[in-house]
């Protein structure tokens, strides 16, 4: 088990925010992983055991106000653990996903993923799950000198989203997560710097986006 603040998550466990019980995403998560709930989980609404968290902004969230900013800028200043934010991208909630976006990932230096729906959030958690077992599986007697710098090349989540960009894929997205070592200074790298590891015409493409 990691210790996750004051939360110990056995690996394949997902610990939940009290508030989540009975809401799709839990039910959809039951069977496919452990979910056990908390209450006092404070600014975070599920723990993974990779010392991940995660803050789902519902589409009620981003329609309400902004309490969900004030959430995230505490989560970022006050937490030790790799914050990963999961929006709910709707019809309803489009207007305000460009500023989310802004915030999260240019501003705080976070990982944002957009679902349509909590069916979608679920299937990202089990995702997340999964790969942190197959992580710790293939990490057992392996060098623990190198242990930690796999572990950051091979963020799930960070390069989920950059396989998003045009003419990235997973081993360009490893390349680009190698070199930058997030997407907060990928956003800041000028397009010599993204030639000298994806070629002209992707690192034109990677700047555009």
């Amino acid at each position: 088990p990691v210790t996750a603040g004051s939360v110990v998550v056995p690996y394949g466990h997902v610990i939940g925010n009290e508030k989540w019980r009975g809401s799709e995403v839990a039910q959809r998560l039951k069977g496919k992983v452990t979910l056990i709930f908390e209450d006092g989980l404070g600014l975070v609404d599920f723990h993974l055991s990779n010392r991940a968290c995660i803050l789902f902004i519902s589409e009620a969230d981003l329609v309400a106000g902004n309490e969900f900013k004030r959430r995230l800028v505490k989560l970022r200043n006050a937490s030790s653990l790799r914050g990963v934010v999961i929006v709910e991208k709707t019809p309803i909630s489009d207007q305000y996903f460009l500023g989310v976006q802004k915030l999260v990932v240019l501003e705080l230096g976070m990982v944002l993923l957009p679902v349509a729906n909590q069916g979608e959030a679920s299937q990202l958690i089990i995702q997340l799950v999964n790969f942190c077992v197959r992580e710790q599986s293939r990490d057992r007697g392996a060098n623990p000198f190198l242990r930690k710098h796999r572990a950051q090349l091979a963020e799930p989540s960070v390069l989920h989203t950059m396989q998003h960009i045009p003419g990235v894929g997973k081993t360009k997205a490893l390349l680009l997560l190698q070199r930058f070592g997030s997407i907060h200074r990928l956003c800041n790298a000028s397009i010599n710097e993204l030639e000298q590891v994806v070629g002209q015409t992707v690192a034109q493409q990677i700047y555009t986006f």
